[in-house]
């Protein structure tokens, strides 16, 4: 048995998790922005993609990702900054990876189905003793937090595609 506040297993998966996707959004999230194309390029990509206006989206995209990956490397808000990452994925599975199939070599949706449900199960996990969640007392976690970032998360990348989600008819005389 372990004593009170000592560390648990639950903390070391939870900072685990959190440094795993954490950094990647963040890095996700610069490259958009300092990338090879910069923000023109990701514009570019975004018109392409069909999110009106394109500009909006590829700061909108850039600054989500670099915020909320921010979040979840510190541990902070929890389960909101898993609930951005939940609708960054699936905004992303609706525009670009759904008709590529399974598998992420061929563009396909894996990689983003697998980074949406870790953020689902680090908000049921929560952000562990090493968070500033912990050191500020919240401790939200648990399956009302995983289903409350899941519905937040899907209900936003909704919102954002009846809004803006204009694609180009496919040409289908090739």
């Amino acid at each position: 048995m372990r004593p009170p506040g000592s560390t648990t297993d639950r903390d070391v998966a939870a900072a685990l998790l959190r440094l795993a996707l954490g950094p990647m959004l963040v890095a996700h999230g610069a490259n958009k922005v300092a990338g090879p194309g910069g923000l023109d390029g990701t514009t570019r990509w975004f018109a392409a993609l069909g999110l009106r206006p394109p500009w909006l989206h590829a700061r909108l995209a850039a600054g989500t990702e670099i915020a909320a990956g921010t979040l979840v490397t510190l541990g902070w808000l929890a389960p909101l900054p898993e609930a951005a990452v939940i609708g960054l994925m699936a905004t992303a599975a609706a525009t670009d990876h759904r008709r590529k199939g399974f598998f992420v070599f061929k563009g396909g949706w894996e990689y983003v189905a697998v980074v949406g449900a870790a953020a689902a199960g680090l908000a049921a996990l929560g952000h562990g003793r090493w968070s500033v969640d912990a050191r500020l007392g919240h401790r939200r976690r648990g399956p009302a937090a995983a289903a409350a970032a899941a519905a937040l998360g899907l209900a936003n990348a909704a919102a954002l595609l009846a809004a803006c989600y204009r694609p180009e008819p496919a040409d289908d005389t090739a």
